[in-house]
């Protein structure tokens, strides 16, 4: 009986990695390929404009995402050569730094965001 509920359990979990893999390789492919945003950049930029912030802490951002911290890093400084945020130094904390976007960031997300809902929409509807 134990063994049972296991392998239903890894089967569970093997099904939501492949569902997962699937959706994310869909979304890293159609948004570089139309928008020259890796899943990272956009999911970064995505949970940045949709917090409805003027700028976020780089920790808030970080708390909120499924990257490390030196992976969301790096993620902030493609994005930031690309012109589509701004890291600007928090002047109570001098350690800390916030994440704003541009005016080219949020265009891009509007019109990346359309491509990320139509996929998401494709895989999970």
């Amino acid at each position: 009986m134990v063994e049972t509920h296991e392998r239903q359990l890894v089967d569970q979990w093997r099904g939501l990695l492949t569902s997962y893999n699937e959706i994310a390789s869909a979304l890293d492919r159609d948004l570089s390929e139309r928008h020259a945003l890796g899943l990272s950049e956009f999911e970064a930029l995505d949970r940045l404009i949709e917090s409805g912030q003027d700028k976020l802490r780089m920790l808030d951002l970080a708390s909120d995402m499924y990257l490390s911290q030196s992976a969301l890093s790096r993620t902030v400084a493609r994005l930031e050569r690309a012109g589509l945020v701004e890291r600007i130094t928090c002047h109570d904390d001098r350690r800390a730094c916030f994440v704003v976007p541009t005016s080219d960031g949020r265009d891009r997300h509007a019109e990346a965001r359309e491509t990320h809902r139509q996929v998401l929409a494709d895989h999970l509807s």
